[in-house]
């Protein structure tokens, strides 16, 4: 008998080694068919610096906008020096990502190897470790089981396939239903940001069209006030502020701005509290601060919703337009009607980012998916044996990847939308009317200079 059992201990051991090296062996066809597709196109862009290490000047006693000089840029890598405002388009990054990826079949070979780099897989590791370890530990028993001749013990074991995929059914649905609602909500938002952008370029359009009735300086007061309101909106829902090491730094500056928020703001995990108010640091010198003098920065860090105040700014300054032969109501009350767009806008992007799927419903989902994905093994285990942790873990990370999908685009002002590629573009198409050789290329649709009509008559 002991003899019997050792030779069947032999033949397990045996089998496990058979199989581990066909796994190997398939993970390194894997690997070497890989290496044969053609490797994922990537757009190679000119390197730029960050962000965060560029800053504009800012003058309070001159408004640095208001002349037809170009504002200074300084970086801490380099010396001070003025450049121009092609290099601040570049370097401020006001174009759009480059980097947007559309993934074909052909691309499955970059999908795969960069798994390990998944955010996805890193925001689930946590669920999907438990699951593979409890469904290895209940294949190992199970084989104990059989190994030692406890037939019925390990019967017991099983459920079947039946259970689950009654049940598969059902979370599937939750899931899906999940999804889509999550999906519907990050489409609504993308084209809440896109009649942003079109609007201010409405605007932009009108108050060049009729830039002698507005006037030059309330064009460009016009100019940065719209420039200025979708970075106020991405700060509105998406608060960024000044860390403590650089609030320090800044504590006994000029360029030190302090914002009264209407809730407590997280800064490096740790909420910012002075003399019980809510209060969000912010350099004057990074957009959208600089394009505002400080009078204003004084009343706009005072209130409570900044992209609105922007809008009844700027309904201010289109009332004040006088009327003549060439600007009447019709156009003013035009211009209304495109800030109530904006005003509108604002709503729509604080009922997304405020309105959460039901509580209940995202429990209710989650709960069930785990306890499914838990008892997953008892019903496969009969059918994979030691294959039953690898095999509940690959499900597991599937089903809750998706989880997690909806989850992370269910309020798109997180993350999904890259909102500052489309603050970028408005500042882009605003500011840039009169100021460098990109903006002039826009800017000359209004003008007229060294064209005849005899010109047109030529064409064709």
């Amino acid at each position: 008998l002991i003899s019997f059992n050792r030779q069947q201990i032999t033949y397990n051991m045996v089998r496990i080694a058979t199989m581990i090296i066909t796994i190997q062996l398939s993970c390194v066809l894997l690997l070497l068919a890989a290496s044969t597709v053609q490797p994922f196109q990537t757009v190679k862009i000119r390197p730029s610096p960050s962000r965060q290490k560029v800053t504009l000047s800012y003058s309070t006693d001159i408004d640095p906008i208001a002349l037809s000089s170009s504002p200074t840029l300084s970086s801490s890598a380099a010396s001070s020096s003025s450049i121009s405002t092609e290099d601040l388009d570049n370097q401020i990054d006001t174009y759009a990502d480059p980097n947007d990826r559309r993934y074909s079949a052909s691309d499955w070979a970059h999908n795969m190897l960069s798994l390990p780099y998944s955010t996805i897989l890193h925001a689930v590791r946590g669920p999907v470790g438990w699951i593979t370890t409890w469904s290895t530990f209940v294949s190992l028993a199970y084989k104990t089981c059989q190994w030692n001749g406890m037939q019925s013990l390990a019967n017991k074991m099983c459920l079947g396939p039946t259970p689950h995929s009654l049940i598969a059914s059902s979370i599937g649905l939750l899931l899906v239903f999940r999804t889509n609602s999550a999906y519907q909500r990050f489409t609504e938002g993308r084209k809440t940001w896109e009649q942003i952008l079109n609007t201010c370029r409405d605007i932009t359009r009108m108050t060049s069209v009729y830039e002698h009735n507005v006037g030059l300086k309330r064009k460009q007061r016009i100019q940065r006030l719209l420039a200025a309101f979708p970075y106020m909106l991405q700060h509105h829902i998406q608060p960024r502020c000044l860390d403590h090491s650089q609030c320090k730094d800044l504590e006994h500056s000029p360029h030190a701005l302090v914002l009264n928020e209407p809730r407590t703001i997280s800064i490096s995990n740790i909420a910012r509290k002075r003399s019980g108010a809510r209060e969000c640091w912010v350099d004057k010198r990074a957009l959208p601060w600089c394009l505002l003098p400080d009078p204003v920065l004084s009343k706009l860090g005072n209130s409570h919703n900044r992209p609105l105040w922007v809008t009844d700014r700027l309904s201010l300054e289109f009332t004040e337009i006088e009327y003549d032969d060439n600007f009447t109501s019709r156009e003013r009350l035009e211009l209304l009607k495109h800030t109530n767009t904006l005003s509108k806008c604002i709503g729509h992007c604080e009922r997304i980012h405020q309105t959460a799927v039901p509580l209940n419903y995202a429990r209710h989902a989650l709960r069930s998916l785990t306890l499914w994905s838990f008892t997953l093994p008892f019903g496969v285990v009969d059918k994979l044996g030691l294959l039953t942790g690898p095999t509940v873990g690959v499900v597991a990370w599937l089903m809750y990847g998706v989880y997690e999908i909806g989850h992370r685009i269910e309020d798109p002002f997180q993350g999904s939308l890259r909102l500052t590629d489309l603050c970028n573009a408005i500042y882009r198409d605003v500011m840039f009317g009169d100021r460098n050789q990109a903006g002039r290329r826009r800017q000359s649709a209004f003008r007229k200079d060294f064209e005849k009509e005899s010109d047109w008559d030529r064409v064709g």
